[in-house]
């Protein structure tokens, strides 16, 4: 029965994929099998005679000699442990080793059977997939902690509109907007108000329940609060986020802090309506005794030239006060438009004969293409305003020798204003924000170039008052067309 049973332990050893070895009780390997000898890299001479030990991995060998030791005692029959080999090569050779002791009939130990089994690639998987996680769970927390650090309230929410995660800057945000708790819902109405800080803001208008609708949106501004010491401006952003099939998961919402933005808007609206009326009596009272003065026949021609100047600048500064009469009507909501029938061509006409001398002045041609009559319900003073300032806007970047074109038009029942020129030019990044308030382009030409950044600016909020709207074609060192937009509503239409 010896002799059958070492014939099939060397009939197994010889067909076996696992690697399998047979050593004595002080650790000389007697026998290797050709797997062994393949995962290791030693030809079957180099490891028969060796001792185990002298392959095994300093960092693992004080483990399996303790083992040894624990199963050549009687304290076990068998172990299992999963350690490194050094292959020839110097390469590490993870092994998934299983253990049993050989005893003859009176207990004496024979030899020790071991199997291995390489499971280098799983083992070097599980520590790439736990490096993977720690590197995981160290950008998580660096991204906790920036999310909490940011001083900006940041808020998930669901698709469902449950609120998912908030940081700590939207929560105090939150604590002033519903000081009787929050549902972490979107969509619950509390002291949160409109951009005038007056209006609370209806439900389908919070930014919350737009999000969630998947609504994207930049620069919503509210109010939250309703105390005036403690009260805060948010600009609020939103980008849905959706799944691979494109259906809507959630959104992320921004909300940043501009109440001093806001509070120096109100105080510079405050000091435009301010100056402004405190400029408009005087003014007014200098332009009549110039009038009168200018009026006298006996005056020298000296004092008449002087008194010409004086005229110019007197206009010049009320073009100025008109200005800032019209940003502040338009920040008090003051702002109305009266139709009544008018010829808006005599109107462009009477602008364009306005400014012709200055263009003559400047050395730029001014053309007008306009119809004998264009009879509309439109407001006279608000179409010459806005004729007005597109002609001094082109005029003033025009350089010598350049032209400036005015033409009006019916065009699919609208009444289309254009005022094309050869001017500078208008950079495409600029031009979306070149109807803002009080906003200049960044260029020498226009930093040297008086001007307040109003005149644009009017011109969009009247020709919007008036239904329409105002559009801007520009490139740098071709020139600028400008084109407003205003529905034709003819007598007798309403």
């Amino acid at each position: 029965m010896e002799d059958m049973g070492e014939a099939l332990l060397r009939l197994a050893m010889r067909h076996s994929p696992i690697g399998m070895m047979v050593t004595s009780p002080d650790g000389e390997m007697v026998a290797v099998n050709e797997a062994a000898c393949d995962m290791l890299g030693y030809g079957r001479a180099d490891l028969t005679g060796a001792r185990w030990q002298d392959i095994t991995h300093p960092d693992d060998l004080a483990v399996d000699v303790d083992l040894v030791a624990a199963t050549l005692a009687g304290e076990r029959s068998s172990y299992r442990l999963t350690k490194r080999y050094v292959r020839k090569d110097g390469t590490v050779l993870w092994g998934d080793l299983s253990v049993a002791l050989l005893r003859d009939d009176d207990g004496t130990p024979l030899s020790f059977i071991s199997q291995v089994l390489d499971v280098t690639e799983q083992r070097l998987a599980i520590e790439r997939i736990a490096e993977a996680n720690a590197t995981i769970e160290k950008q998580a927390r660096t991204v906790a902690a920036i999310y909490d650090a940011v001083d900006v309230g940041l808020v998930l929410i669901d698709r469902t509109g449950r609120y998912e995660e908030m940081n700590r800057r939207h929560r105090d945000f939150m604590s002033l907007a519903y000081p009787g708790g929050h549902h972490g819902m979107a969509g619950q109405v509390g002291e949160v108000y409109e951009a005038d800080g007056v209006t609370p803001m209806a439900r389908q208008d919070l930014p919350s329940q737009r999000a969630i609708m998947g609504d994207e949106f930049d620069d919503v501004r509210i109010w939250v609060g309703s105390d005036p010491a403690t009260r805060r401006a948010l600009s609020v952003s939103a980008r849905s986020a959706r799944r691979a099939d494109g259906s809507m998961a959630g959104a992320a919402l921004a909300y940043k802090d501009v109440t001093d933005f806001m509070r120096a808007l109100y105080v510079k609206d405050e000091f435009v309506a301010s100056v402004s009326h405190e400029l408009r009596t005087p003014l007014t009272s200098v332009l009549g005794h110039l009038e009168i003065l200018m009026q006298r026949e006996e005056l020298p021609d000296d004092v008449r030239a002087q008194l010409a100047v004086v005229d110019r600048n007197a206009a010049r500064l009320e073009m100025l006060v008109r200005d800032l009469l019209y940003v502040a009507q338009e920040a008090d909501a003051a702002l109305h438009v009266t139709r009544v029938p008018a010829d808006a061509a005599a109107m462009v006409r009477e602008a364009c004969e306005a400014a012709r001398p200055h263009a003559t002045t400047v050395g730029v041609e001014l053309e007008a293409d306009l119809p004998e009559s264009l009879v509309a319900m439109c407001d006279p003073q608000r179409l010459r305003q806005v004729t007005d300032n597109l002609l001094s806007n082109a005029l003033k970047y025009t350089d010598r020798g350049g032209r400036v074109r005015v033409s009006l038009r019916t065009v699919d029942e609208r009444m289309e204003l254009e005022v094309a020129d050869t001017g500078i030019g208008i950079a495409e990044e600029d031009q979306t924000r070149l109807f803002s308030r009080f906003y200049r382009v960044d260029t020498e030409r226009v930093r040297v170039t008086a001007g307040t950044g109003l005149g644009l600016n009017i011109v969009r909020s009247i020709v919007e008052a008036c239904g329409g709207e105002v559009s801007v074609e520009s490139a740098p060192g071709v020139g600028s067309t400008f084109t407003a937009w205003i529905p034709h509503v003819a007598p007798g239409d309403g």
